[in-house]
């Protein structure tokens, strides 16, 4: 488990102290991936490498299954580091190497295997990221897509507990940013691992990951499960996130709708209720008309999620509205 108590990062620029991170605090469970949102500037980045000591907290305290972080000297910290891997979004990998050489790398640096432990264990990691035909290539040889998998093997090198991802896909065309997130969602799955991400779409967070932090100038201004976060998204932020996510400009929407009569409501399904017949079996119960307006089925991570916008019209539209609500279905009157 990750544990930020009160973390906060001060930079001293031209004399001047220039937060980078506010006080925070937050709580990663262990097989979690936690996405870390923000815009260029929000502070995501440095606290993804706060995790790891490459940036030193000014105050506060970091934890990590029940380890002071914070607490260790430099051969504490070089023995935790090894439990960290980490992703990075221009690859980083040595030209003048094979692709087979930059995954030994962290083992040929720790020193504890021998050759030919190390060449099992590099041929077992490109196995994995489908890259067993590219050992002897060079990374001039190969796509974006191919280098990130060879980062994201190096990163997995020392068998570490927690895997951190800074903008991993944002390099990458939108194919490859899906084939590169699967990726990462089988090795949480199938080893277990704790990955923190950090990322400026929210798509990324959606596909893969369970809980998220929204980040604004040093401050996480909301946080909770995707599907929470995703669905009924509270603060401005968060809001255009989504809106940005989903290709949906509220005003132009808004002008649209102006002419249309009747209420106008935005229901969420999530789970089963994303297929069932409400609208319906609605409709017959309280003799209420509706108009689709708007709508999309998607799913967040493995859950179906669904989203209406009706024009609702006629009948007993109270009686409605309570019926959606019982059938746990989020309810919001845009009108």
């Amino acid at each position: 488990m990750i544990e930020f108590h009160n973390v906060h990062k001060t930079y001293r620029v031209a004399g001047k102290e220039i937060p980078a991170l506010h006080p925070t605090s937050l709580r990663v469970e262990n097989g979690q991936v936690f996405g870390l949102i923000g815009h260029s500037g929000a502070g995501k980045s440095t606290l993804l490498r706060l995790i790891n000591r490459l940036e030193q907290p000014s105050g506060g305290q970091i934890t990590v299954d029940g380890e002071e972080v914070t607490a260790l000297d430099a051969n504490g910290l070089r023995r935790f580091r090894q439990q960290v891997g980490m992703i990075f979004q221009h690859f980083n990998l040595l030209a003048s190497k094979t692709v087979a050489d930059n995954v030994a790398l962290p083992l040929t640096l720790a020193g504890e295997l021998s050759r030919k432990q190390i060449d099992l264990r590099v041929a077992e990691l490109l196995a994995r990221v489908g890259l067993s035909d590219h050992a002897k290539k060079y990374p001039a040889q190969l796509s974006g897509g191919q280098k990130q998998r060879v980062g994201i093997a190096r990163a997995l090198a020392t068998k570490p507990k927690i895997l951190l991802c800074d903008e991993a896909t944002s390099a990458l065309d939108p194919q490859t940013t899906a084939s590169v997130l699967q990726l990462l969602a089988e090795i949480n799955r199938e080893l277990k691992l704790t990955i923190v991400l950090i990322t400026h779409e929210m798509d990324v967070i959606r596909r893969v990951c369970d809980q998220v932090a929204v980040m604004d100038a040093g401050v996480i201004v909301e946080q909770g499960s995707v599907a929470d976060v995703f669905l009924h998204p509270k603060h401005p932020t968060t809001k255009r996130f989504v809106q940005e996510s989903e290709q949906v400009d509220e005003n132009e929407q808004r002008d649209d709708f102006a002419h249309v009569p009747g209420r106008i409501v935005r229901l969420t399904f999530q789970g089963d209720a994303t297929y069932a017949p409400l609208l319906g079996t609605v409709a017959r119960e309280t003799g209420v008309d509706y108009s689709i307006l708007a709508g999309r089925i998607d799913r967040i991570k493995d859950i179906p999620y669904g989203q209406l916008t009706l024009a609702v019209t006629g009948g007993d539209m109270d009686a409605a509205f309570a019926r959606f609500t019982a059938a746990d279905v989020h309810m919001e009157v845009l009108r």
